[in-house]
């Protein structure tokens, strides 16, 4: 097959894993700088052009699409689906998962288990906000914040009521948490590839931190995970309509909670942790998919 990825960096682990396990099953891979891409929209033969060249048709293209060119990036994903090409995550699936008070609602209407969450515009409203999610303790998030960056723990209702009035004054567009606090600064990163989860990873964060994100120092090793785990962590990538998917959970005494669900999760930090070939996993996916997909095209 002829596969795309999209990727600003060709050297990064993650789009150097798929090229490298692609091209090992024979496939020809190109990778794609999405922001150099620009589109011909039109109602006879859409098309892409890259850096001055038509692009060939792809049979499948494997979006590894930054939270800072999310916008663009789906923009052009949408025109490679409009070309018929097979995504290995849809276009709306992750913008649905990218903005993350849509994606806490969608869970949230398909009866996923997660922590307590609220959200509000106006500081009058701060008191009854904070009282919604439990009280403090509490953690506050920006919505735009990746990998652990504007999310603070508010350890008392006084520095909550600060941080949210600054974040208000700021027109920062954020959402208040419970803390779990039995969690203990662990979370399960569950990598969901269709409807199982292939590979699970325990992150731990390090001693007077909350975050467990590995770029904020946190460690990662294999954990077993409970058939309620797996189960919560396929349930929230379906309901995202994510085919590949990592799903971050919490374990609390009421069971797993959901904290995200990534639509372009790293590759690094699970196979380093579980040992398992997670990017030739994915590439047997889409052979499967893709070929079923080629053959609906040409029979329609």
């Amino acid at each position: 097959m002829k596969i795309a990825i999209l990727s600003r960096n060709p050297s990064l682990y993650s789009t150097r894993r798929l090229r490298e396990a692609a091209e090992a099953r024979g496939h020809d891979v190109t990778v794609i700088d999405v922001l150099r891409c620009y589109m011909n929209i039109n109602d006879n033969k859409p098309s892409i052009h890259y850096k001055g060249q038509d692009l060939d048709q792809f049979d499948a293209i494997i979006p590894r699409i930054g939270a800072s060119v999310t916008f663009y990036g789906t923009a052009v994903l949408r025109q490679f689906e409009m070309m018929g090409c097979y995504s290995l995550n849809h276009s709306a699936a992750i913008s649905r998962s990218r903005d993350k008070l849509r994606s806490l609602q969608v869970l949230s209407g398909h009866g996923v288990g997660m922590p307590i969450t609220g959200f509000a515009c106006k500081p009058d409203d701060v008191p009854d906000l904070i009282k919604m999610v439990g009280g403090a303790p509490l953690v506050i998030k920006l919505l735009e914040g990746t990998q652990g960056i504007g999310v603070v723990l508010a350890e008392t209702r006084k520095a909550a009521e600060s941080v949210l009035e600054a974040f208000m004054g700021l027109k920062a567009n954020i959402m208040v948490q419970e803390f779990i606090e039995e969690a203990n600064g662990a979370d399960i990163r569950c990598f969901v590839l269709g409807d199982k989860v292939i590979a699970a990873m325990k992150r731990q964060a390090q001693e007077g931190e909350f975050r467990s994100n590995l770029h904020r120092g946190g460690e990662a090793r294999l954990v077993r995970i409970t058939p309620e785990e797996r189960k919560t962590a396929v349930a929230s990538a379906k309901a995202m309509g994510l085919q590949v998917a990592g799903v971050d959970l919490l374990r609390s005494k009421r069971g797993p909670l959901v904290m995200e669900v990534n639509s372009s999760p790293g590759l690094e930090g699970i196979e380093k942790a579980t040992g398992k070939d997670v990017a030739e996993l994915i590439v047997q996916h889409i052979e499967k998919h893709a070929h079923r997909k080629t053959r609906q095209r040409e029979r329609g």
